[in-house]
């Protein structure tokens, strides 16, 4: 029988073994670019990083005014809760005072002729009992009668009391719920931004900070408030009135101040914060987010614009600013960069309004 054998395989000539090597290692670079592994992240340049940073400062300052408006109404409903705990305690004080008094009605009949069912009822320390009982206020005289419709209404007011405190109670929970949740998303904004800043070079950071605070009138907390008056001085004469002037003056006054996310000074400011208390110490009333300050006052156009007026920034209305003339505002700007003066086209203009 004819033995089959393998063909003997020929030795590869150079330009064989080169083509064989060349075509093995391409497909090895492809397979470690197709499964993801084996390529660096490439650095980003310093515009990218710019543009990055301020992205992050931006939706963490769109979370901050979030955050800003839920504690607003986390406070409006615990303040709302303690005032319906408060009157709910009041009502108690006086329904005490009525069953005491009808406790002594009962007194008097228990020495004459027993306790009459009304106010066994009316004592009751079950309401729903006592309620469906009226009935029973027909046997008694019109003066007693009156003493247990009292002590019904004023049953049913504490009732009314303390279902409106637990709705309030869970309103509270759900805006403290909110906090929790914008608070976890500002602190990771700010995070990331900061790794990103500290993976640049110490040039591309220090050119990344000029650039964004280019045209402040000041560089330190203390030389920025002794500027203050002198930089006021003109400003003041153009506003439109007493009340925009002080609040101007007042913030001229916080120059060098830090930025703290929530906050509302004396010491520190977020860009709302800012603009709430420098209007407040003028005799003014704004709300506490940028989102219902732009809708105090009255809107104006740009070109409108005279020192005092609030002006806003980005297309979701995340952040303020006190116009001061020339072109340029006071603002308190972000995490690391105290309030300052800046021009407006430090970033995309929204609006304006007028507050006083």
């Amino acid at each position: 029988m004819p033995v089959h054998r393998r063909p003997r395989q020929r030795p590869l000539s150079g330009t064989t073994a080169r083509t064989a090597v060349t075509i093995a290692l391409a497909g090895a670079a492809s397979a470690t670019g197709f499964d993801g592994t084996g390529h660096a992240e490439p650095q980003p340049t310093a515009a990218q990083a710019r543009a990055k940073v301020n992205k992050l400062y931006e939706r963490a300052e769109a979370a901050t005014e979030q955050y800003n408006g839920a504690k607003e109404e986390a406070d409006k409903a615990r303040e709302r809760l303690e005032d319906l705990r408060d009157e709910a305690a009041r009502r108690t004080e006086g329904l005490n005072s009525a069953r005491e008094k009808l406790g002594s009605v009962a007194a008097a009949q228990y020495r004459g002729d027993g306790i009459d069912p009304a106010v066994q009822l009316a004592l009751s320390d079950d309401p729903d009992a006592y309620l469906d009982g009226a009935a029973f206020a027909e046997r008694i005289g019109s003066r007693q009668a009156s003493d247990v419709a009292n002590v019904r209404k004023q049953l049913r007011e504490i009732e009314r009391l303390r279902g409106a405190a637990r709705v309030e109670l869970s309103r509270l929970s759900s805006r403290q719920a909110d906090l929790k949740r914008h608070r976890g998303t500002i602190t990771g904004r700010l995070g990331e931004a900061r790794r990103l800043l500290a993976r640049l070079p110490e040039d591309a950071r220090a050119g990344l900070d000029a650039a964004a605070g280019a045209g402040r009138a000041s560089r330190s907390g203390a030389s920025a408030r002794d500027l203050g008056p002198v930089l006021a001085a003109s400003s003041t004469a153009q506003a439109p009135s007493s009340r925009a002037a002080a609040a101007l003056s007042y913030a001229y006054g916080k120059l060098g101040s830090p930025y703290v996310w929530g906050a509302t000074g004396p010491d520190a400011f977020d860009c709302s914060g800012l603009t709430q208390a420098a209007y407040r110490a003028a005799g003014v009333s704004l709300p506490r987010t940028t989102y219902a300050q732009i809708g105090a006052g009255h809107r104006i156009a740009r070109s409108q614009l005279l020192p005092g007026d609030l002006v806003f920034f980005y297309s979701g209305i995340s952040h303020v600013g006190i116009y001061v003339g020339n072109g340029q505002m006071i603002h308190a700007p972000r995490p690391g960069t105290p309030v300052r003066v800046a021009p407006l086209d430090e970033m995309p203009f929204a609006g304006a309004t007028r507050v006083a």
